[in-house]
């Protein structure tokens, strides 16, 4: 077993919102866990278009909808309550009733398919869920690998996310329709918890910090902030540090090659490996899952 002091430090980089049962779980066992979020997330404006996608959707026009996380969960019902509580007034037999799922939702992660338990628990039938909850294994699953050219799937996402199910997909001659209810963006302060985090690190120069990466999106924010912390004059863009700290902080900044990353599914751990970076590859997001890939990793 190892002890607290052969354990690496691990940053956590997953949304503020998404990430305390990992940071907690990690803690539990034994590890010192920093948080720097590398993506915050963004309501977006629900425009007309989604809400006549909607509205196919609610007529039985798609043969399945894809949730892809909570908030897309979370910010879809609300749609869907708005638009049915429209339509049900006007008929009552309409299929866009709350109660009534008009096809199989597919629950991207145990996660997502709790909203639906809390929210909607009498469409807890409709609700499936891979087995491995990534791009992989939702192309597994028959309801999606089923699909034949001209049938019309619907996916509730963030904004630009699971870009490889669409691709696949569309390459099939199958019809995706994409709702983005949010939009992933860099947060404000993700430069300086980084800069203070890296000022104050202190390790063993063998055992490098472990950085939890879930997306191509969160691993180039991470990047830019590690690459600008080394490029870039600390002091000019801060504005708050005296001249002993910025020589410190030139002193000990990290590359990217100094960090090793647990990555999710193949295609970010193909992004990690063009770039000869040291990473993990997990299917799952399950804290169980990272604790297990980076105790093994640590004892091989």
């Amino acid at each position: 077993m190892l002890d607290s002091l052969s354990k690496p430090v691990v940053i956590n980089t997953r949304p503020f919102e998404r990430a305390a049962p990992l940071t907690q779980y990690l803690q539990r066992a034994g590890f010192t866990v920093v948080d720097i979020p590398m993506l915050t997330l963004q309501t977006r404006r629900v425009t007309d278009n989604d809400r006549q996608l909607m509205r196919r959707w609610l007529d039985d026009e798609y043969r399945a909808l894809v949730i892809v996380s909570p908030t897309a969960a979370a910010l879809g019902i609300k749609v869907w309550q708005d638009i049915s509580e429209t339509r049900d007034s006007k008929d009552v037999n309409s299929l866009a009733s709350i109660n009534i799922a008009p096809s199989p939702l597919i629950a991207v992660g145990s996660a997502t398919a709790a909203v639906f338990y809390d929210e909607l628990p009498s469409i807890a039938d409709k609700i499936l869920q891979p087995i491995v909850a990534n791009n992989e294994g939702m192309l597994a699953m028959p309801e999606i690998d089923g699909l034949q050219a001209g049938d019309k799937l619907l996916i509730w996402r963030g904004l630009g996310g699971r870009r490889l199910l669409v691709d696949t997909l569309q390459a099939r001659g199958v019809h995706v329709d994409t709702i983005a209810w949010y939009e992933r963006i860099m947060p404000a302060d993700a430069q300086r918890q980084y800069h203070e985090w890296q000022r104050n690190y202190s390790q063993l120069p063998t055992v490098k910090p472990i950085v939890i990466v879930s997306s191509g999106t969160a691993f180039e924010h991470w990047a830019h902030i590690v690459n600008s912390e080394a490029d870039v004059d600390v002091s000019s863009q801060l504005g708050t540090i005296d001249s002993h700290v910025t020589s410190k902080a030139s002193h000990t900044r990290l590359q990217l090659s100094d960090f090793t990353y647990v990555a999710l599914g193949a295609r970010l751990a193909d992004m990690l490996s063009n770039q000869q970076l040291p990473y993990l590859q997990v299917e799952d997001l399950a804290p169980q899952t990272i604790a297990s890939a980076i105790s093994t990793h640590l004892t091989s």
